[in-house]
């Protein structure tokens, strides 16, 4: 992924799904970086949480990846943070 490697996929404390990510926040959200992410993600998320994932990234890709923004699909939310 452009700005630094996944460092891992994880459950939070709550049961919820985290993408961590290290290096800084990329301006685009590349199709190869969300097949990266994806690829990676398919260790930890079910089915349904893996089409969720996808379409959260999709959204992102069409409404820009900066810190902050949250989507909503379906009742997953995905939100960017940089820290």
């Amino acid at each position: 992924m452009h700005g630094g490697p996944t460092t891992a996929v994880v459950r939070g404390p709550a049961g919820e799904s985290m993408v961590l990510l290290s290096g800084e926040l990329p301006e685009v959200l590349t199709e190869q970086a969300v097949t990266e992410l994806l690829d990676l993600a398919a260790a930890i998320l079910d089915a349904q949480e893996l089409s969720l994932f996808h379409t959260c990234l999709q959204t992102l890709r069409r409404n820009g990846m900066s810190a902050g923004r949250r989507v909503e699909v379906g009742g997953a939310v995905l939100t960017v943070y940089e820290g």
